[in-house]
């Protein structure tokens, strides 16, 4: 039976594909059956015969060593740097929950460790036209419990916080934090990690710096982390 956890930030530009790279990387590494997914990517360059390439799948690829094909990883790729939901306006092909679901249960079905990473922070809008669709409709479709990735310089307080508490009150289930952009013995960073863990009673389960290589947690706590779906 396969095993997912759904990563997601408390805003853009945090972190979250590199640390799911290295995540997907302990996993690949550690004998597990690793893939990777996302429902919609946004901000993608073209190559030279004009296909979209899917750059945050392109990224935990080559990062972690998996052999999964790109195709499998993203159902929606858009240009635009944008919301999926304005890039979709613009680009068309908006996102269907259907799809999202089929691609999952697809990588689900071929995969063991299935690390499914979000777009922006957690109130991004994945669609909203007539349809309105947020990516806690989609962890809450697929039952899938989260992991928190904050930046650990300033504000994070606040932002993680927030998004602890939002999270909680739609009933979405939250494993723990990674902190990224850590610097160890900067003492604000320091003390913004036991004030999150105090006020969220989540823990942060690794730091990580901005040239790691490597997860620095135990690779049976991380795949502890992951739930049957």
């Amino acid at each position: 039976m396969a095993k997912a956890l759904f990563i997601t930030g408390t805003g853009t530009d945090v972190g979250k594909t590199f640390v799911t790279g290295l995540i997907v990387k302990k996993l690949q590494e550690n004998g597990k059956k690793a893939a990777y997914y996302k429902a919609a990517m946004s901000g993608n360059e073209r190559c030279m015969d004009h296909h979209l390439i899917p750059g945050d799948a392109q990224y935990v690829k080559d990062i972690s060593g998996i052999l999964q094909p790109l195709e499998e990883m993203c159902p929606y790729i858009y240009e635009q740097a944008f919301s999926p939901h304005l890039a979709s306006r613009i680009e068309g092909n908006p996102v269907c929950m259907d799809v999202v679901c089929q691609g999952f249960h697809k990588v689900c079905e071929q995969y063991d460790y299935i690390t499914m990473e979000g777009s922006g922070g957690i109130l991004c809008p994945i669609r909203y036209d007539n349809t309105k669709l947020f990516l806690t409709d989609i962890i809450e479709e697929l039952s899938l419990s989260s992991l928190l990735i904050a930046d650990a310089g300033l504000g994070t307080i606040n932002s993680v916080v927030l998004t602890v508490e939002y999270m909680r009150a739609h009933n979405l289930p939250i494993k723990g934090i990674i902190f990224n952009h850590f610097h160890p013995g900067n003492i604000m960073e320091e003390d913004n990690l036991h004030m999150c863990e105090s006020l969220t009673g989540l823990k942060v389960l690794a730091c990580v710096q901005d040239h790691d290589t490597d997860l620095s947690m135990d690779a049976k706590l991380l795949a502890s982390l992951y739930p049957n779906v």
